[in-house]
């Protein structure tokens, strides 16, 4: 501190005696070549102008230490004061009594540390958590009741308080829990690990529906919608290979009431088509137009196989433009129990048309053959078509219609030798980011009476349903 003092005096003391009329005579003396006395005189003044300017480069470091000094952060202290205003002229720094704490300063460009906040994401890493709970009311307005010869039911899936064809939505004039879904995921990556995995573990009414027929029992793997590794072997952009159960790749349809256009499930996926397989499924995306998938499974809804023979599966998926996505699936081979010398066919086509960022169409087509009943000679056979439609009004409301017509000449899979259609109609409206409400009124109709009113045989069947689905998922958690 004194020796700026002493250097900021000397500066002073210089300015004043240069700015002085004594300098102004100098110099207009220097005009003059003959005057030597003058030239000495300038001289002078040049060097001591070159001491000046030493002194001030000297004074202006001392002021760069003495503020670097000052402004160096107290570890100590937890709470700072403001920096201090400052101007274009320094200003001499009083020293601190001994026994005042100093108070530290910050510099005018230091960024206060802010605490790292941590969330659910941050967390998990590239494991992603998301689930859903799915309820609704139905109401079915012919009351079905059980009729039933020998311990058989007739009328399809219909009796008491169940609705006639119906899959996931069965159960009406009550509060039904279809569906909460627990998922965990970590898809393969091929710049940080090539291994992953998915699992889903299902629970409600939806999850004994898809398992009814499980060889190993309702009770095997009842609560497991779908469990397996995955691996990215490193093949052109990567070849995915899935191990384990995992859903159909068939359909226009899932299981998921919320990733559906519609909130009941159409003919065609609960009858037409398989919920899931069991076995080793490989995807290879060719380039943004083609991807084709290859998979060898135990067979349909088979998680404990029934024979001892495999079913092959082949998928073709083709994007010839933004708007357009076409889907051709094929599976083959046996699935009767304990008998590989009959085999089940299946081709299932799927193509969608985004008319317009409101507009959707959809259209799906199944046709299978094969197997072999004690009752029905030859080799059994079933069609079907479905179309749907969806418009969205914004991102709250939208509009779903789809219309079905299913052909089971043998009754192979209805358990009625039918024609059967259905025509529903859906209202969405999202209340929240979260939570979807769907009101639906369905009608189906068949060429033979085969639903119920009370216990009357008759050939259709009206319902209404109140769907509600609460999803969550981590990545968007904050």
């Amino acid at each position: 501190m004194q020796i700026l003092r002493k250097t900021f005096g000397l500066l002073l003391g210089l300015s004043v005696f240069v700015s002085s009329p004594v300098w102004v005579c100098a110099q207009s003396q220097t005009n003059n070549p003959g005057d030597a006395k003058a030239a000495d005189f300038n001289r002078k003044v040049e060097e001591l102008q070159k001491k000046i300017d030493a002194l001030q480069s000297e004074l202006q470091e001392l002021k760069n230490r003495q503020s670097e000094t000052v402004t160096a952060p107290a570890p100590s202290v937890a709470k700072t004061d403001p920096p201090a205003a400052t101007t274009g002229t320094a200003q001499p720094i009083a020293a601190a009594p001994a026994s005042a704490t100093p108070t530290p300063q910050v510099a005018p460009s230091a960024t206060p540390l802010q605490p790292t906040q941590t969330t659910l994401a941050s967390l998990l890493g590239s494991t992603t958590f998301s689930g859903f709970v799915d309820g609704y009311y139905g109401y079915n307005f012919d009351h079905p009741q059980i009729i039933s010869t020998g311990g058989t039911v007739l009328a399809g899936n219909g009796g008491d308080r169940f609705s006639s064809y119906r899959a996931f939505d069965a159960p009406y004039q009550a509060f039904t829990l279809n569906m909460i879904e627990l998922i965990a995921d970590k898809p393969p990556d091929a710049s940080n690990s090539r291994l992953g995995y998915h699992v889903s573990l299902g629970f409600g009414n939806a999850m004994n529906v898809v398992n009814a027929t499980d060889p190993g029992g309702l009770g095997f793997a009842q609560y497991l919608k779908e469990g397996y590794f995955s691996y990215l072997a490193p093949v052109g952009k990567g070849l995915q290979l899935d191990f384990g159960k995992f859903v159909t790749q068939h359909g226009a349809e899932v299981i998921e009431s919320k990733d559906n256009w519609n909130y009941s499930r159409g003919l065609l996926f609960s009858y037409a088509i398989p919920f899931y397989h069991f076995g080793l499924r490989s995807k290879y995306v060719i380039n943004d137009k083609y991807n084709f998938s290859v998979y060898v499974v135990n067979g349909w809804n088979n998680l404990v196989n029934n024979n001892t023979g495999a079913t092959l599966g082949l998928q073709l998926g083709w994007n010839p433009t933004k708007k357009w996505t076409i889907v051709q699936n094929y599976m083959v081979g046996p699935e009767e129990n304990n008998n590989t010398s009959n085999i089940r066919e299946l081709w299932d086509t799927v193509v969608t048309y985004n008319a317009t960022s409101k507009l959707s169409l959809m259209g799906n087509f199944d046709y299978g053959r094969g197997d072999r009943t004690p009752t029905v000679p030859g080799v059994v056979d079933w069609t079907g078509g479905a179309g749907y439609v969806r418009y969205a009004f914004n991102d709250r409301y939208a509009l779903g219609a789809r219309y079905e017509y299913y052909d089971d000449p043998q009754g192979f899979t209805t358990g009625t030798a039918q024609h059967l259609n259905e025509f529903t109609g859906t209202f969405e409206r999202i209340i929240a980011h979260h939570l979807i409400t769907r009101l639906e009124f369905r009608r189906d109709m068949s060429n033979v009476p085969s639903f119920l009113k009370g216990s009357s045989p008759i050939d259709n069947q009206n319902t209404v349903a109140m769907g509600l689905v609460y999803a969550f998922d981590s990545k968007e958690a904050h």
